[in-house]
């Protein structure tokens, strides 16, 4: 619950003021499943954190957001207004809300948090097509 608060408040503050982003936008989709190319179980939700992109002025590139459906699929990527996609440019992913009915985790740990997820994805490389291991 913390970490959906402070989540929640880093985004807040990632809005800044304005009411247009001065950043161009790149709609994204793909799909997230187990390197065997099984689903993930649990209602996935996907945060997409920006890499080394520029700030414009006072604004900063803002997180990305995905749900995933049942088979790992997911398509309407939303950074600024609903469905824009994201920055053009690379992205560390994060996967929110993955566990098994019993609560386990169903990704790697370190896949959970902006600071430790090896996953990243290129806008270059649409559509998305995401593999992460099953944890052991």
């Amino acid at each position: 619950m913390i970490a959906r608060c402070c989540l929640i408040s880093c985004l807040a503050l990632c809005l800044g003021c304005g009411s247009d982003s001065p950043f161009k936008y790149v709609r994204a989709s793909g799909k997230i499943t187990y390197e065997d190319g099984s689903p993930i179980p649990g209602g996935i939700r996907l945060m997409f954190v920006p890499e080394n992109i520029e700030a414009k002025g006072n604004s900063h590139p803002r997180l990305g957001m995905a749900d995933v459906d049942s088979s790992g699929k997911f398509d309407c990527v939303t950074s600024y207004k609903f469905g824009d996609g994201l920055v053009p440019g690379k992205h560390r992913v994060v996967v929110q809300g993955a566990a098994d009915r019993a609560g386990i985790a169903a990704v790697p740990k370190e896949d959970t948090s902006a600071e430790t997820t090896k996953i990243t994805v290129d806008t270059g490389n649409l559509p998305f097509d995401i593999k992460v291991p099953k944890p052991k």
